[in-house]
């Protein structure tokens, strides 16, 4: 793992320990960083003459992808944003679309440096920059095997959704910026699993190898589990308690913790407006395993009952994947999806998910939150 790399964004003299890098400083493989080429993208270099190096000149990255190529591991990345002259706003992605820091906004004259961290695999952190008026002054990356990470474990309603299907997004992957710099998040969610077929397909496993004491694993299943093929369908109160209590007992025998979520609702309606419970007996279940075994729950399925009804049948279509033709790029048909989430909603679902985190009072969970 490396210990700590620099970069110093503009056409300026670089800052002392910094490398520089241009607005033509393309991706190279014997240098192992660089921006990725790609034709939407539109990168521009400014110099604004001020004395200090890493504040006077900057990058704008529209639309840009940074890569750095690392070994795989937990990096704390410190990002100074700013402009001597005019205001700016930026919006940083890493890896799979996972949001690290959302539409920060900067006053003439302003500079601010926002620290994160990121689970990093496959061996390159990518940073995908975007925003109205988009910066970047420096970057530091920073080793962190300290980081406390917190491990998501779920469906598709939780999972990074791929590029191209965007807006389409989980929760799990709008989570990082609502923590501080001293936690990473590592989303092992997938879409279509289930508490028993996550586990049978071996990614329970790939999060014991990787989980260490005083990390945090958060577990939310059950749209899955209701489906009645053998290889995902699960008992609400027999083989589903038992498969999420392997989640539990797990984590805790590793040292971890874990936390328990309540399945987000469907959107459903009654004719009253009230929302349909399509999850039934495994929301019960949930909240009885919580109870039995001592594990803090998010109920998620309750805050984002309060939630929909408080949207209605028409506003939950500003949240859900709900696209008229040619609304969405990805979609150009259009798409009526009553159970996965746009980016917007995704983000305001994992907004409720911290919301719930704070309930619990959990002294150590509190010390991570922004």
């Amino acid at each position: 793992m490396i210990n700590q790399l620099k970069f110093d964004f503009g056409t300026g003299e670089s800052g002392e320990g910094y490398s520089k890098l241009r607005a033509d400083a393309w991706y190279d493989a014997a240098l192992g960083y660089g921006f990725v080429r790609q034709e939407h993208s539109r990168i521009a270099a400014k110099d604004r003459g001020e004395p200090e190096a890493l504040r006077r000149d900057f990058c704008i990255p529209l639309d840009a992808v940074f890569r750095v190529d690392v070994p795989d591991g937990v990096y704390t990345v410190h990002a100074l944003i700013g402009d001597a002259i005019v205001p700016t706003e930026t919006t940083i992605k890493a890896g799979c679309g996972r949001l690290m820091v959302r539409r920060l906004r900067t006053s003439a004259g302003q500079f601010i440096r926002y620290s994160f961290s990121v689970w990093v695999t496959g061996g390159r952190l990518e940073l995908a920059f975007s925003g109205l008026a988009p910066r970047i002054n420096a970057l530091e990356i920073v080793a962190a095997p300290q980081v406390r990470t917190l491990f998501l474990a779920g469906d598709s309603t939780v999972t990074d959704q791929p590029a191209d299907g965007y807006p389409y997004a989980g929760w799990g992957q709008m989570l990082p910026y609502l923590f501080k710099h001293d936690a990473a998040i590592a989303n092992f969610a997938l879409s279509g699993r289930s508490s028993k077929s996550f586990i049978q397909e071996g990614h329970l496993d790939k999060i014991w190898a990787a989980i260490k004491p005083h990390d945090i694993l958060m577990i939310q299943f059950g749209h899955n589990d209701q489906k009645p093929d053998e290889e995902r369908h699960t008992d609400p109160f027999t083989t589903y308690k038992e498969h999420l209590l392997r989640y539990i007992e797990g984590a805790r025998e590793r040292e971890a913790y874990p936390i328990l979520i309540t399945s987000v609702q469907r959107r459903y309606f009654e004719p009253d407006g009230t929302l349909t419970d399509t999850h039934g007996d495994y929301l019960t279940a949930v909240r009885e395993l919580a109870a039995e075994e001592n594990v803090p729950l998010v109920d998620l399925a309750a805050s984002s009952k309060r939630l929909f009804e408080e949207l209605g049948p028409e506003g939950t279509k500003s949240i859900l994947m709900w696209g008229a033709p040619g609304e969405f790029m990805n979609f150009p048909g259009g798409v009526e999806d009553n159970t996965h989430f746009q980016e917007r909603g995704a983000v305001r679902i994992a907004e409720l998910v911290v919301e719930g985190l704070r309930e619990q009072q959990l002294k150590e969970m509190l010390l991570l939150l922004r």
